[in-house]
């Protein structure tokens, strides 16, 4: 199959990465400082799991390239408008569009751009950065991605794409729930990001304040109850479990959002945070903690200008 990863940062060059160093034919959709870069230093992954060095074959938006079999997008969601529209003369009708971003709100997006068949589930779970010479650094034990047909059948594409996503230094996954996977995730990075950017604090010191345990369940089931009563596919204890899951987090974990707003970049505050707040307003149903942290992000992304 014929790959085309949109970017080659922190998440789509490291799963990119994993799958071009199997040996399957990948190339990277790039601007042109990011192009320079791997043309004078190579695609970098520094890892626990393995280092590589790879020479990837990159083009650039309306390069010449032929229908791919499979695009991996993992841009930003406020990234996905120009992203689409640099990927459309590589999408043909059979092209499977797989989308490793954070969220539900995309997925309408790309069904109305493309055909809505071209379109599979996706989510990753990977903490991950490039540093200042471009460098893909990723210290943590979990580097796994999901990928699923949104009907959860076992088609003859999707069994296809398993097997070229199998046996990588990485976890690429086939899942038969993708609609649900891609919800529980929403909700944990929803909160967990929420949380550690309205505080300013890793998540240590929240979990372990006065208050912090009760503070993180709380907005996790207003989350919840948004979820349900649009019907999102979640189970019942997802809040409880993602609970746990902060709580076995090392004491210095942030959160993406948390570090790039440390930055001074870009957040995706709307369309995290803010998609489901505006959902809860449309219903009626009350979400105070959600309601501050999204009040919390758009003051944040006012002041950038």
């Amino acid at each position: 199959m014929r790959i085309l990863v949109v970017g080659a940062g922190a998440i789509g060059g490291y799963f990119g990465g994993r799958l071009l160093e199997k040996g399957e034919d990948v190339t990277f959709l790039v601007r042109e400082k990011r192009q320079k870069q791997l043309q004078d230093h190579g695609l970098q992954i520094e890892s626990i799991h393995g280092n590589v060095t790879l020479q990837p074959k990159t083009i650039q938006s309306g390069d010449e390239a032929g229908i791919f079999d499979v695009i991996i997008l993992s841009t930003k969601q406020y990234h996905l408008e120009g992203a689409l529209h640099s990927i459309e003369p590589y999408v043909g009708e059979d092209t499977m569009i797989l989308p490793l971003l954070n969220g539900y709100s995309h997925v309408d997006v790309l069904k109305s751009t493309f055909n809505s068949e071209n379109v599979l589930g996706g989510l990753c779970f990977i903490e991950s950065t490039l540093d200042s010479e471009g460098k893909i650094v990723q210290t943590s034990p979990n580097h796994r991605a999901l990928f699923g047909e949104f009907s959860g059948e076992r088609t003859e594409r999707i069994s296809k794409l398993a097997d070229v996503m199998s046996g990588t230094k990485t976890n690429i996954e086939l899942s038969d729930n993708i609609i649900r996977e891609m919800w529980h995730k929403y909700m944990f990075i929803t909160g967990f990001s929420g949380v550690t950017t309205l505080m300013r604090s890793p998540i240590g010191p929240i979990r372990e304040e006065q208050n912090g345990q009760k503070l993180i369940l709380n907005l996790f089931k207003e989350i919840g109850s948004v979820m349900r009563a649009i019907g999102a596919p979640i189970d019942a204890d997802t809040e409880e479990k993602h609970v746990k899951t902060t709580n076995q987090m090392t004491f210095e974990m942030k959160s993406s959002m948390q570090r790039d707003m440390e930055k001074g970049l870009d957040i995706e505050g709307d369309q995290l945070q803010g998609y489901l707040y505006k959902i809860a307003q449309e219903k009626g149903i009350e979400t105070p903690l959600l309601e501050v942290i999204y009040s919390n992000l758009r003051v944040y992304q006012a002041q950038r200008g």
